[in-house]
């Protein structure tokens, strides 16, 4: 079917690099289709009379240099694609599922390890659950800001992440951090949230020499740090106390 659809468009795309292909630029041709999947004819659902309205989205390279696979997505989708506009950005949200799968794993055994929680109580696993997603999606945002912004755009602040008062503390670290050479130094400015960004990554034991900090490094990062404002937090109150 998708094979005999017409080119509505050919977008231009850049493609990153991941272990065993470099980057590249590339030009897709983008078809679509609205289909609708017949019902079952077995199960409780071989009933329904009508079937599911989707729309396809077929995804090709049109040129994959010598030795490359070319790209091939098919994507099935509930948005109303129309036209070749409501295509790309059915594209775009796809390009994002990399970005879903490293949140959840976050949430996941070599993280939060959410699916190991034994806890009876409706409300108290709804509230916890919560609690680990908003943190899950604070690491992505310190992920994604760990190359700073991209050209032309401006840095995102700290507070996007975490807050005012965690600046002395985060910025101590960064002093304790940083070593001699121009790989250890945070090359980011302080208030960003690039800044903070390479100070969990470190605190998770990233060296600055080797690749870059992904996820887990950053979560684990982020917990130390966590802990550490925790226990900050419990000193002066003992002080308040005195």
């Amino acid at each position: 079917m998708a094979d005999a659809l017409p080119v509505a468009a050919n977008l231009a795309f850049t493609l990153p690099a991941k272990p065993g292909r470099k980057e590249r630029d590339t030009q897709l041709a983008i078809r679509f289709s609205a289909l609708t999947l017949p019902p079952p004819k077995n199960g409780i659902y071989r009933k329904t009379p009508d079937g599911v309205r989707l729309y396809l989205v077929d995804v090709r390279e049109a040129a994959a240099p010598a030795g490359e696979t070319p790209i091939h997505w098919r994507l099935l989708t509930s948005y109303a694609v129309s036209d070749a506009d409501e295509a790309a950005a059915v594209i775009a949200l796809y390009r994002h599922r990399w970005t879903i799968e490293q949140l959840f794993r976050n949430l996941k055994t070599q993280g939060f390890d959410i699916e190991g929680l034994r806890i009876e109580d409706e409300g108290a696993l709804s509230n916890l659950v919560t609690a680990a997603f908003v943190a899950a999606v604070i690491v992505q945002q310190l992920v994604h800001a760990r190359d700073g912004a991209p050209p032309g755009a401006a840095l995102r602040p700290i507070e996007d992440a975490f807050e005012p008062s965690d600046r002395p503390l985060l910025e101590a670290f960064c002093a304790k951090l940083e070593g001699n050479t121009a790989r250890q130094k945070n090359p980011h400015p302080k208030g960003s949230l690039a800044y903070a960004a390479w100070v969990c990554a470190r605190l998770g034991g990233w060296t600055g020499y080797y690749g870059k900090p992904g996820p887990i490094v950053t979560l684990d990062g982020w917990q130390q740090f966590q802990a550490a404002k925790r226990g900050v937090g419990l000193l002066l109150s003992a002080f308040d106390n005195m």
